[in-house]
C-alpha cells in the first residue's frame, strides 16, 4: 500500500494501514505541555475527567518556556504548580532558561523520525523537521492523553510542496515559509499534512523554521522527509521513506532560484509581499527569536551582517535565543558579543516577546519587524502596535537603518 509519511507514521502507531479520512485512536510517543496551559490541563484531568494521576509519566514532557523566568506573582505561582506536579508524577520538566519546547525536544532526542509528538502549543508541528508527526492540540485533548495515554485523530490528506533550485545570497528558508503563506494563504492547507520535497540538502535549523510555520497555513502537521539529517543524531526507521507511489491531493512548486526576500505585513501571516513593496517603512523594534528563528544560525547571520556597525538610534533590537544550547553556541564565539556591540538586548532563552507577555512588550506606537511566526493584532503587546515578519537577515538590515531594508544591499557593501 503506497503511503505518504503521515500515513506511514500513523499506520505504524495503530498497527494497521490507514487512509486519509480514517478516524483512529493512537498512543502518542510524547505529549508535551508548556507553562501557559499546563495548570489548566491538570485541572481538566483531575476535575473534569476525574483522574488523579497521569497514565504514563514517561510519555509526558513539560516545559516552562512561554514566560520564563516568571514576571508576576500569579505567573510564578502557576509555574510552582507545574514543578510540584512534575515532581509528584515523575514527569520530565525543562525549567525556565532551558528554552522553547520545540527546540529542546529535538536537542534532547525526544522528537525523532517516525514518532508521534503532540503538544499543547500550536507550533508543535515543528517536530516535523526531524520526520516526526508533530501537532498541536487543545488543553482537553492533552488532558485526555495524560489521563489515558491515547488520543483520537482523523488521518489528514497530504499536500506536497515541491522545492526546486537553491537560495540566492540574502534569501533564506524564512522567505520560503512566507512565500508558502502568500501562495496558499492561512486556510490553504486546513487539516492537511504538508510534505516538503526537494530539501534533502537543507540543514536541521532550516527544516525547523519551515516545519514550525506549517500551522500558519492551517495544517495539522508539516513533515520534512528525514533524508539528509545527521545520521549520528537521528536514526530513521526502515519503514519511513518517501514512497514514489504515494498520493498527494495537491502539489505546490516553489523555485528558489527566483525567490525574493518576503515580508508579511500587519496583521496577517498571509499578507505577504516582496520586500521591495514595503522597503523604507519605519520601525521602532526589531526582534530576532522564537521557535521559528531563534537558533544559533539565525543569530550568527544577524551578527555577521552587523559586525562593526551600530543599529539605528531609533530602534530597539531584542534577541532571544531559542534554547540554552543555542545560547551557549552563540556565546562560545563572537556572535553574542557582536550583537551586543551593535546595540542589541539579549533575553533569556525561551519564547521571549513573541506573545507580548515579557522581555519587550510592544507599546501603542511601536512598529516591529519580527522573525517570529505570527503578526496578529496584539500578538506582541498593544493591539495598536504593528508587526511585520521577515528573515533574520532582513531583521539585521532593518535594525541598522531603522527602516525595512533589503539585506542584499548591505551584503554588497560589506
Amino acid at each position: 500500500m503506497n503511503q505518504t509519511l503521515t500515513e506511514q507514521i500513523i499506520s505504524h502507531a495503530v498497527g494497521h494501514p490507514v487512509r486519509p479520512g480514517d478516524l483512529v485512536i493512537v498512543r502518542p510517543d510524547v505529549a508535551m505541555g508548556h507553562d501557559s496551559l499546563t495548570p489548566s490541563i491538570i485541572e481538566i484531568m483531575r476535575d473534569q475527567l476525574g483522574v488523579a494521576d497521569v497514565k504514563d509519566p514517561d510519555q509526558i514532557v513539560l516545559a516552562i518556556d512561554h514566560v520564563a523566568p516568571a514576571t508576576s506573582v500569579d505567573t510564578a505561582n502557576m509555574q510552582s504548580t507545574i514543578r510540584t506536579f512534575a515532581k509528584e508524577q515523575g514527569i520530565r520538566l525543562f525549567d525556565a532558561g532551558r528554552g522553547i519546547a520545540h527546540q529542546v525536544l529535538v536537542e534532547e532526542g525526544i522528537a525523532t523520525p517516525g514518532r508521534i509528538v503532540v503538544g499543547s502549543d500550536s507550533h508543535s508541528c515543528g517536530y516535523g523537521s526531524v520526520g516526526a508527526f508533530g501537532s498541536g492540540f487543545g488543553s482537553t485533548d492533552i488532558a485526555l492523553v495524560w489521563a489515558t495515554g491515547q488520543i483520537w485523530l482523523r488521518v489528514p490528506e497530504t499536500l506536497r510542496v515541491l522545492v526546486t533550485g537553491r537560495f540566492r545570497p540574502g534569501v533564506d528558508v524564512k522567505d520560503l515559509a512566507l512565500k508558502l503563506c502568500r501562495d496558499l494563504t492561512i486556510e490553504g492547507a486546513t487539516y492537511d499534512s504538508i510534505e516538503y520535497h526537494g530539501l534533502d540538502w537543507l540543514d536541521l535549523p532550516g527544516r525547523q523554521t519551515l516545519a514550525s510555520m506549517a500551522v500558519e497555513l492551517g495544517a495539522k502537521a508539516g513533515i520534512v522527509p528525514p533524508a539528509g539529517l545527521p545520521a549520528d543524531r537521528f536514526e530513521v526507521p526502515d519503514w519511513l521513506y518517501v514512497d514514489p507511489g504515494a498520493h498527494y491531493y495537491r502539489t505546490v512548486t516553489v523555485d528558489l532560484d527566483t525567490l525574493e526576500p518576503q515580508v508579511a505585513k500587519p496583521n496577517s501571516v498571509d499578507a505577504v509581499v516582496d520586500l521591495s513593496e514595503v522597503e523604507g517603512t519605519e520601525v521602532s523594534v526589531v526582534f530576532i527569536g522564537t521557535c521559528t528563528n531563534g537558533r544559533y544560525q539565525d543569530l550568527r547571520d544577524a551578527a555577521n551582517f552587523l559586525r562593526g556597525r551600530r543599529i539605528s538610534p531609533n530602534v530597539r533590537m531584542m534577541v532571544t535565543p531559542a534554547s540554552s544550547q543555542e545560547m551557549e553556541r552563540a556565546a562560545a564565539d563572537d556572535t553574542l558579543a557582536t550583537l551586543l556591540q551593535a546595540g542589541a538586548v539579549i533575553g533569556s532563552a525561551g519564547c521571549g516577546p513573541c506573545m507580548g507577555r515579557h522581555q519587550g512588550t510592544l507599546s501603542d506606537e511601536d512598529v516591529c519587524l519580527s522573525t517570529g511566526n505570527r503578526n496578529f493584532r496584539g500578538r506582541m503587546g498593544s493591539p495598536k502596535s504593528r508587526i511585520y515578519l521577515a528573515s533574520p537577515l532582513v531583521a539585521a538590515a532593518t535594525a541598522l537603518t531603522g527602516r525595512i531594508s533589503d539585506p542584499r544591499d548591505g551584503m554588497e557593501r560589506s
